[in-house]
């Protein structure tokens, strides 16, 4: 039997807000276990919340960049639960009333492009951390619970069930990313958990319009774990079904190194969560002057700024893609063209020299040594005549580790093109003279010579020949 896989992704992302979202303490990343706590975090008697303005203005803001619609009145609801990094015994989310409804993605795998639909965006809180070795001692004979997180800001971004494979469920996750980036809402980074995501997979015979019995995935922390996790639970699934078994709802954990799935828990529903209107947080009202306010401050979205990129600059999708895939890159690329002018150029250096040397150091873009006014002053030495294309390559190699200027390393290392025809001529002329057979037979038709010749000049001048000057010199020499 052939099977249809079902998936659809609860994204969970933190927002960039200085402060958590019920109380003044700190979001930063990396303090010292429960330094970014305080009373509300650690659930004391007799606090309250106190909601954060800032977190709802960027919820707005990821409903509007995805076509939401913006709740005018939203609730705050408590999720009960217990787990150790729960001090509360519940948290503060949205449930029946969530801030942002509907919405879409749009996203493309193997050029065919797809429209992939949201549920909902809502605001909850996040849950604080075990440790399962102590911080200093590294004691493992019991969990620590660290609460710096308890309490950070975070949207939930549901999928409709419309993603029908794990590369749409990858290529689902980046477009988002990239659009919480671009909004300057989360910075995305997966690794820290800022960006965490739970897939619902479940797989059904072609054909079959009932939904079969979904999984939860849960820790996954980078694409291709969440492009593994889901093959290897597809795979479980359909071995399951055909030896006769039943699936299970139930949630799994990704085990990166054993690259399985491994059962956590059954799998709870809404009521287990015994959800109710939180008494301490009023109904938030939302009015059309705020959401048209955060409209018009809207950034300029990867797609839209796709399109600018290839009618302004007549870049190919596929290049205009790549250089808006991050916003750090067209950044840079827009500072280039903005320094240096010809956007082509510009483009065709970054997905080639800076694109390759950044995948080899594994650096982002923000760490490069070479900033846009070191590769636009590069480009210019080119035009200038003052060195190669082949002589630009090495140079910008030594820029990345070095961060000198191109001018500079030119100087240094004695690399300044010879573009003076007095200089050259005397050089082609005894090359010339010495090689008489290849002049004669360059003048009698076989023009592929001047190639010859011109390698000829450029290992007497160590490379430092101005091409464009050694060819015109070269034929206007070698004319019958």
């Amino acid at each position: 039997m052939t099977y249809e896989t079902i998936i659809g992704l609860e994204v969970h992302a933190q927002l960039l807000t200085a402060s958590k979202i019920f109380c003044s303490c700190s979001t930063k990343f990396g303090a010292s276990p429960n330094g970014n706590s305080c009373p509300v975090c650690l659930a004391l008697p007799g606090v309250l919340p106190v909601l954060n303005k800032k977190v709802v203005e960027y919820a707005i803001r990821a409903g509007l960049a995805t076509g939401c619609t913006i709740a005018k009145k939203s609730v705050f609801a408590r999720k009960n639960y217990f787990y150790p990094d729960l001090p509360k015994g519940y948290q503060i989310s949205q449930y029946e009333l969530p801030i942002c409804i509907g919405g879409k993605i749009d996203i493309a795998v193997n050029g065919e492009k797809k429209t992939i639909g949201l549920t909902r965006i809502h605001l909850e809180e996040d849950a604080g951390k075990l440790l399962h070795e102590h911080p200093t001692t590294r004691s493992k004979g019991a969990s620590w619970v660290d609460l710096n997180r308890a309490g950070v800001p975070l949207i939930e971004i549901v999928s409709e069930p419309d993603l029908r494979s794990a590369e749409e469920a990858v290529a689902y996750l980046k477009t988002l990313r990239a659009i919480l980036i671009y909004l300057e809402i989360c910075d995305g980074n997966m690794e820290e958990g800022s960006l965490r995501c739970d897939a619902n997979v479940s797989i059904r015979p072609v054909g079959e319009k009932k939904f079969g019995t979904r999984v939860e995935i849960k820790n996954m922390n980078s694409f291709r774990h969440i492009e593994n996790a889901i093959h290897h639970e597809v795979r479980r699934q359909e071995e399951v079904l055909k030896e006769g078994g039943r699936v299970i709802q139930e949630t799994r954990l990704w085990d990166s190194e054993k690259e399985i799935t491994i059962s956590m828990r059954s799998k709870e529903e809404a009521n287990d969560y015994r959800y109710f209107p939180d008494p301490d947080l009023l109904p938030l009202l939302i009015d059309d002057s705020w959401i048209n306010a955060v409209h018009q401050n809207l950034p300029e979205l990867p797609e839209a700024k796709k399109a600018r990129f290839m009618s302004q600059h007549q870049l190919s999708e596929i290049d205009a893609e790549t250089l808006t895939s991050s916003k750090s890159l067209a950044d840079y690329y827009e500072a280039c063209v903005k320094i240096y002018g010809d956007a082509k150029k510009i483009s065709n250096w970054i997905l080639t020299e800076l694109l390759r040397e950044l995948n080899n150091s594994g650096e982002p873009i923000e760490q490069c040594k070479v900033k846009p006014d070191g590769l636009s002053g590069l480009l210019q030495l080119i035009d200038q005549g003052k060195i190669s294309g082949k002589m630009a390559k090495a140079v910008f190699l030594d820029m990345v580790k070095t961060g000198e200027s191109a001018k500079d390393l030119v100087a240094k290392q004695g690399l300044s093109q010879v573009s003076d025809a007095s200089t050259l001529e005397p050089i082609i002329d005894k090359i010339i003279i010495a090689n008489p057979n290849e002049a004669e037979r360059y003048r009698q038709g076989n023009e592929k010579l001047i190639a010859f010749f011109v390698g000829q000049v450029m290992k007497e001048t160590q490379g430092k020949g101005n091409p464009a000057l050694v060819n015109e010199i070269l034929k206007r020499k070698l004319k019958p």
